[in-house]
């Protein structure tokens, strides 16, 4: 099996940066004085005004002769230098030339002309264009500054999360990952689907199955996607050897349409016969044949299978009217929840629901976990999630039930619709 995630890819960033830092904005006296009352020397008042009026008719690279020569000014206030270089900033955003967008900010940066308030999103512009950039080290940097100051976002974290991943550092990866689903289900939103693979990926990595599974359990609640739900399943029957809680597990594989190899569906298949359900196990091989899931060295086989299934399933289904009288007499349970799997094995569910229900009323129910399971797989058949949920729900009073089974069919219960 092969545990490799080949769609995580770098988080887009370039979409925020525009209106980041409000270039709708700027007017000819955009810059000319700053809340604290500092103002553009009379040095460079010339340079600066026709950097302005020429970004205001987007004509980005005329703006940019005017700051280079604004820089060849002498002498230059702090205020100067820092407006000079953010205005290049703004320019070069525009011109999509965001390597020279950032040197810009940083050059900013580095005149200390920024006020504790403006730090923030100075430190987040960074990290976003640096990231861009694929400096990753740098945008890691000015991340944690972004971070420690408050102005990161739920999409940034994540952001931070992937970068420490393709730096190979699983652990910090990690904990930026918590950090960027916590905000997410802070802000009322469902967590990127990005942050559990990045998860499910450092554990294959690692050769971790239990974080494996935790990060698949996460990713099903996510996406509920079949693709998580046969990985999932691979792994916890890798380790299984019960027939009994094996077949179990192909129930869920089937029911959530993530068996997709046809091994599968014919181990699947000789199981449902060796546990007396041959009409379900011919209907199994009848998907997996009529779907072409069949592989052509495989064929002759299942077609043997298929036919002495058939004669068995055919057999069961003209004993049905003797068999329900004899499990409505019976004042035990047990008869009618094989009765039901009987009924389920040749599709019809309103009478497995009657069955089952019948012999769970009566008790003395041997198999417990067979008529909860039947019951719940009738009911959504049915199209009635609510009672094939409570149905799933009574699996947990199955004494010595298997915890791995109990898991999954959780799981199952708790996406299924209301």
């Amino acid at each position: 099996m092969s545990h490799s995630i080949s769609n995580i890819r770098r988080h887009p960033l370039v979409f925020c940066l525009c209106a980041f830092i409000g270039l709708a904005a700027i007017s000819p006296t955009a810059f000319a004085a700053d809340k604290k009352g500092q103002e553009i020397s009379r040095t460079i008042a010339k340079e600066i005004t026709a950097a302005q009026k020429a970004m205001q008719a987007n004509q980005w690279s005329e703006a940019l002769k005017n700051l280079e020569a604004a820089e060849t000014k002498s002498p230059l206030t702090t205020y100067d230098k820092k407006t000079i270089a953010e205005f290049k900033g703004i320019c070069y955003v525009r011109l999509n030339n965001l390597k020279g967008a950032q040197s810009s900010y940083e050059a900013a940066l580095a005149t200390g002309g920024y006020s504790a308030d403006e730090l923030p999103k100075t430190y987040r512009l960074l990290f976003q264009l640096a990231a861009t950039n694929k400096q990753d080290a740098k945008a890691i940097e000015y991340g944690k500054q972004a971070s420690e100051a408050g102005s990161a976002t739920d999409d940034d974290l994540l952001i931070m999360s992937q970068l420490y991943y393709q730096q190979k550092d699983c652990k910090n990866s990690a904990v930026w990952g918590d950090k960027a689903i916590a905000a997410f289900k802070k802000a009322g939103q469902p967590p990127k689907e990005v942050l559990y693979q990045l998860k499910l990926q450092c554990a294959s990595d690692a050769n971790d199955t239990p974080a494996m599974k935790a990060a698949l359990y996460d990713l099903i609640r996510l996406t509920n996607k079949s693709s998580y739900w046969n990985n999932l399943i691979r792994l916890e029957r890798q380790d299984e050897r019960d027939d009994h809680n094996t077949l179990m597990i192909y129930r869920i594989m089937y029911d959530t349409s993530s068996m997709n190899a046809d091994t599968d569906y014919i181990e699947m298949a000789q199981l449902l016969g060796d546990a007396g359900l041959p009409g379900e196990a011919a209907a199994v091989l009848d998907k997996a044949m009529s779907t072409g899931q069949i592989k052509d060295e495989h064929k002759e086989r299942t077609t043997r299978l298929m036919n002495a299934l058939k004669t068995r399933a055919d057999a069961d289904k003209k004993g049905l009217p003797a068999l329900d009288a004899e499990a409505t007499k019976n004042a035990a349970g047990q008869l009618d929840v094989k009765l039901g799997e009987v009924y389920f094995g040749a599709g019809d569910y309103q009478n497995t629901v009657t069955a089952i229900n019948r012999g769970l009323g009566k008790g003395q129910v041997k198999d417990l976990d067979q008529g909860y399971v039947y019951l719940g797989r009738a009911q959504v058949a049915l199209k009635n999630n609510a009672e094939a949920k409570k149905a799933f729900e009574k699996l947990k009073t199955v004494p010595n039930y298997s915890q791995r089974v109990l898991k999954l069919w959780e799981l199952y219960s708790d996406k299924l619709g209301s």
